[in-house]
């Protein structure tokens, strides 16, 4: 272990490693507001941008638990090093790449350095602060990690309105200088000074069992087809990988997670609440991004400035939580959180395209607020569980589960969302609407160009973004046969083209609108009541003001790793 930190230093440690958190927790949703412009720049489906997000919460998931075990061994500070320059590098490649695969196979490395970067933090305050600080750390902690979660749309936006995608990544530079030199000359090192073992069989089964529910469900959302071996049996295949990974974690004796901290329901709690809070949150950022740009029209910068009210209740709920919990006990403030998270996602059930804006921020500040309430609570709950000396693995798990939650809930929701839109726009009505705009055409002969129905792609209803992009096209041809066709027919007999034109296109767009509506109901639907599970969790097994302020486990707890050590061995 490092030598210990005078109390003055150890807030001056804490604000470096919150430093280097913001970015790499921001990472998770800058993207967001960029979707529809990368999409249309590289161009990209929205399957491949749907992996361009989930790429980094992967790898991210993947190597958390390797990350946070190797720091415990070789250093935290040194694997704080090690990440943040990971990370920087990875960004300048991210900002550069010219096709979507290399953006998502740099977004894997952006989450390869992420990975190194988050455990250190909270193993590194677990170590410094002493008990009757530590939840005030964690909280200020967790209140960064929130609040870093919704600023991010709002960075994204504003750089966007300035500069190209690509700005979205390069703004990690700086950040990551500045952490490295600041990390270098404030964080003392720290490590588990026990000789341990590494698990490459758990690493593999663990990042294969991720890899495939994750494909599987993107797989089976985009093309319809649940039936087929790459979508339900890739998942199951990846489920089998999960069963096998369990198995064998334990009954090794090196495992990469030490299966017997779930056997203590605080930690376990603790764990499930975080969970589906992310699944809930990450999966709802990637359709309301959407929503606000496509259906309602809002620029990138509008998007971000629409979720300030969420970043604004994260910090305020985040501070406030800890003292909540000293007062109500942790399982009333987390469970009241997920509530209202729980209430604010099924509000948008009620959603339409033109909802006024001021019902809006009061469902983004209902978002905060349940997120603020959860987090710090939930995170000092499973850390309180954990050594000192085995921080790194304890914050490994907690970060990997948010993680692997996040990712499933763009896959999973974004899914449903195509699945929604599928069904209610209807395969074929891009190609209608070509039929329909095309219909005069017999009169004057015309290139492709100023024709509707050349401008169809393969997947012009597969999202909303490609529908909405297959009208703009349409609109561009017409614009062109109106030129071509000045002169040689009546100009009454144009503008009742025109007009006739507008009104399908009219119509076209607002079912696209209204399709998109539908899917996101749905969304809201699975997100209300995956909050409203979490909520149960968080008031049946968090801690309660009885147990005390130190979170220390109840005898049951205890006699359950107890028996969990005594039947592994």
């Amino acid at each position: 272990m490092g030598s210990p930190v005078t109390n003055s230093r150890r807030w001056v440690v804490l604000g470096v490693l919150v430093f280097s958190l913001l970015v790499v927790v921001m990472d998770n949703t800058i993207l967001n507001v960029a979707l529809r412009t990368i999409q249309a720049e590289l161009p990209a489906s929205q399957a491949q941008m749907q992996w361009a997000v989930d790429s980094y919460a992967l790898v991210f998931a993947a190597l958390l638990i390797v990350c946070g075990v190797l720091g415990d061994r070789w250093g935290r500070r040194r694997m704080l090093l090690i990440g943040l320059t990971v990370f920087g590098v990875a960004s300048v490649l991210c900002a550069f790449a010219d096709t979507p695969l290399e953006l998502i196979v740099c977004r894997g490395l952006l989450g390869a350095g992420a990975a190194a970067v988050q455990p250190q933090t909270l193993s590194i305050i677990q170590n410094v602060f002493p008990a009757d600080q530590r939840a005030k750390a964690i909280g200020i902690w967790a209140g960064v990690a929130g609040m870093a979660i919704a600023l991010g749309p709002i960075a994204g936006g504003v750089l966007l309105e300035y500069f190209w995608w690509g700005s979205v990544f390069l703004v990690n530079v700086p950040v990551v200088a500045v952490g490295l030199v600041l990390t270098w000359l404030l964080v003392p090192e720290s490590s588990d000074p026990k000789e341990g073992g590494f698990d490459p069989i758990g690493v593999a089964l663990s990042s294969a069992a991720m890899c495939l529910v994750i494909h599987g469900i993107i797989e089976g959302g985009n093309s319809g087809e649940w039936l087929q071996w790459a979508s339900t049996g890739t998942v199951l295949l990846g489920l089998g990988c999960g069963a096998a990974f369990v198995w064998h974690e334990r009954r090794t004796e090196h495992p990469l997670i030490a299966m017997d901290m779930f056997a203590h329901k605080q930690f376990a709690a603790g764990v499930g609440a975080i969970a589906i809070a992310f699944f809930t949150l990450m999966g709802a950022t990637f359709y309301l991004s959407y929503f606000l740009q496509a259906v309602r029209g809002y620029s990138a910068l509008a998007t971000g400035v629409a979720l300030i009210a969420v970043a604004a209740a994260v910090m305020v709920m985040s501070t406030l939580a800890p003292r909540l919990s000293q007062r109500w006990g942790a399982n009333v403030v987390a469970g009241a959180g997920m509530t209202i998270l729980a209430v604010a996602m099924l509000s948008f059930v009620g959603a339409t395209a033109t909802m006024p804006q001021w019902v809006l921020e009061i469902q983004m500040a209902l978002i905060g607020i349940g997120l603020g309430l959860t987090m710090t609570p939930s995170t000092e709950a499973i850390m309180s569980t954990v050594r000192a000396d085995e921080a790194g693995a304890g914050s490994a798990v907690n970060n990997t589960m948010r993680q692997l939650a996040g990712a499933l809930g763009v896959a999973v929701l974004g899914s449903i969302l195509t699945v929604g839109f599928h069904d209610s726009f209807g395969p074929d009505r891009p190609a209608q609407l070509a039929a329909r705009l095309d219909q005069p055409t017999s009169l004057v002969s015309l290139p492709d160009s100023a024709l509707a129905t050349p401008q169809l792609h393969a997947n012009s209803s597969g999202s909303i973004t490609e529908a909405l992009d297959f009208a703009q096209r349409s609109v561009d041809a017409l614009g062109q046969r109106e030129r071509l066709v000045a002169g040689a027919l009546p100009e009454s007999a144009i503008a009742g083209f025109r007009q006739t034109a507008e009104a399908d296109l009219r119509a076209y767009v607002t079912a696209a609108n209204d399709a998109f509506v539908h899917g996101m109901r749905i969304c809201a639907v699975v997100s209300g009541l995956s909050a409203l599970a979490g909520a149960g969790i968080a008031f049946a097994y968090l801690p309660s003001r009885r147990r005390g302020r130190s979170g220390a486990p109840d005898e049951r707890s205890i006699e359950a790793r107890t028996e969990f050590a005594m039947a592994k061995e």
